[in-house]
Order: structure tokens, then C-alpha cells, then sequence
């Protein structure tokens, strides 16, 4: 059976295989559903700044992919971060106890909830056969994320991986963020001055990112039984509406 109440910071198909028809997408902007939504926005906006600034220096190609430098390192680091925020969010909103350490193996989980292996982003004037990616790809099986890895190792011994935190790593971590903040707000910013929600049925099914610069093609395979179907107008007057998401605990860490 579909749901008839939407989850805390999942974003997804509605019953009709759109995602706000009817004015039943704004459950986003609702008091409940997010905790400071524009904290993790804002956050985001920065690192889109500054990639595109990079794309100054570095032509955003296919035969740059494999380019690394500190700045395009310290893209990367944020970036990763930023993901780790979202994903810890989420969970977090969704009632996941985890032990104060949560991982990548705690943030796959995510996947069940928001299909983020669906989704894809496409970045803006770039030269070649490479602008279309898709940065939790890896997740549909769950494997672990190239870009992510190329994170800890660089983080964890930067002399000797300095080298994987390359352009094309940078890039889908970006990448990564404009996706996760879509499937969870849609196009929303929450700047009131600038505030908007993007058209659904964009061209071949591509819609504007939260900043206009990236493109997002949302998941569109979700199963019947598991889209959205509520009338939002009977739902949005309620202090709470939401439910949370049945994240599988974490197993408890083994006691020496």
C-alpha cells in the first residue's frame, strides 16, 4: 500500500509518479519536517562558489578529471563533510540511534530511504562525455562510494594519497550534495527573499538544483508501494505529521 504520511526529510515520488503535483509536494517547507533546513543550503551554496571559481583554473573537462591540487583537495574534504552532515541529519531526524560515531555503514542506509543510487546530476558547461554523474551509483549495490574513499584515505594520510583527491572525486562529492539536498527539499532554498520550488517535468526530466547551477533528474523507479500518496491539505494543519523512517538498527559495537 502507498504511505499515507510522509517521512521526516525523504522526498519522493507521489502516488501519480511526480513529486509535488497538486501542491502535495510542500510538506517540505512544513515547521516539522526539517530541523534549520537553510543551515545545510547555506553550507552548500558555499562549496557551488567555490567549484565554480575553481572552474576558472581548472576547465571543467573530461581530460581534467584525473587533475588534483590542495584546492581541489580541500573541495573534496568539505564537500565529504557536507554529505556526513546530511546523511547524519537524517538519520538522527528519523529516530536512528546510532553510538555517537556514526559511519558509512550507518549512512548506506540512506539508500532505502531516498534512493539516492537513482539519482543523477548534471553539471553545466562542461566539455566531453562526462557531465552526466552519478555519485551514489555504487550504493544500488552496496558498495562503497569511489569519491568517499578517495576522502578517507586522503584525509587520513595526505602525503601518500594526495593523489586521489582528484578533480573527478571533488566533482561528484559536489555532485553528491546537490542530490542529497534535493532528496530531501526538492529545489527549496528557504531564503524568503529568493525562495523557490522547482517545475516538475522539466526538459527530458532534468529540474534546476537548490542554486541553478547544477541540474538534477530525480529517482523516478520507486515501487507503488512505497510512494506518497496523502492529500497534503488534510495533513498540513497538524503540529506533527510525519513518521519516521524504519532505518534497521545499528548493531551494538563488540565490548573487549
Amino acid at each position: 500500500m502507498p504511505l499515507d504520511r510522509p517521512f521526516r526529510l525523504v522526498s519522493r515520488q507521489l502516488i501519480d509518479g511526480s513529486y509535488a503535483n497538486n501542491g502535495n509536494g510542500r510538506y517540505v517547507s512544513h515547521a516539522a519536517y526539517a530541523k534549520q533546513p537553510a543551515h545545510y543550503v547555506r553550507a552548500f551554496l558555499l562549496l557551488q562558489d567555490d567549484l565554480k571559481r575553481l572552474f576558472e583554473f581548472v576547465e571543467p573537462a573530461d581530460q581534467n578529471l584525473n587533475c588534483y591540487s590542495f584546492r581541489i583537495h580541500e573541495l573534496l574534504m568539505r564537500a565529504c563533510i557536507e554529505v556526513e552532515a546530511n546523511c547524519k541529519a537524517i538519520l538522527q531526524a528519523n529516530g536512528y540511534a546510532d553510538d555517537g560515531f556514526p559511519t558509512m555503514y550507518d549512512y548506506i542506509k540512506i539508500n532505502a530511504s531516498h534512493r539516492l543510487s537513482s539519482y543523477e546530476v548534471r553539471v553545466p558547461t562542461w566539455d566531453g562525455a562526462m557531465r552526466v554523474r552519478k555519485p551514489f551509483a555504487k550504493w544500488h549495490d552496496g558498495v562503497s562510494l569511489p569519491w568517499y574513499k578517495a576522502y578517507n584515505e586522503s584525509k587520513h594520510d595526505r602525503h601518500a594519497n594526495f593523489k586521489r583527491a582528484t578533480f573527478e572525486h571533488a566533482l561528484d562529492a559536489i555532485g553528491g550534495c546537490a542530490i542529497i539536498l534535493a532528496a530531501q527539499f526538492r529545489g527549496e532554498d528557504f531564503n524568503s527573499l529568493t525562495s523557490y520550488r522547482t517545475l516538475e517535468g522539466g526538459r527530458d526530466g532534468w529540474v534546476d538544483a537548490i542554486g541553478r547551477f547544477f541540474q538534477i533528474k530525480y529517482a523516478d523507479d520507486w515501487p507503488v508501494a512505497e510512494r506518497y500518496e496523502f492529500k497534503w491539505s488534510d495533513l498540513e494543519g497538524e503540529a506533527d505529521p510525519f513518521v519516521n523512517f524504519p532505518y534497521p538498527p545499528k548493531p551494538p559495537r563488540p565490548t573487549r
